[in-house]
């Protein structure tokens, strides 16, 4: 047995800190995603003249996209290695469906 009872909890917190150091990333990771998505949701065309809007959404999707797999990248990395469990999947999946959605559903000028 180990003699000294505190040598197993100082090994446990770097993990809890790697852990809610991943965590929070994937958080701010999804939260980019979703500014990005929110605007590409609430772009309209103010009218057949108004061209440039179908440009804007599929952009703003597009980067969304971009950084949620980014973000689905981060997760593989941290579900795999333990850290995480696979419901972080969930916003990862539901960002990127949105995303891909928007893209081919893009107002038509």
């Amino acid at each position: 047995m180990n003699a000294d009872p505190e040598s197993g909890s100082a090994s446990r917190n770097p993990l809890r800190a790697v852990t809610a150091a991943s965590a929070t990333l994937l958080l701010v990771l999804h939260t980019v995603a979703g500014f990005f998505l929110l605007n590409a949701l609430l772009t309209e065309s103010e009218g057949p003249w108004d061209r440039s809007v179908t440009q804007t959404v599929r952009l703003m999707a597009g980067l969304g996209l971009a950084v949620e797999l980014l973000a689905v990248a981060v997760t593989a990395a941290c579900v795999n290695t333990g850290r995480l469990s696979r419901w972080w999947y969930a916003p990862a999946t539901a960002l990127v469906l949105t995303a891909l959605i928007r893209m081919a559903f893009a107002p038509r000028p």
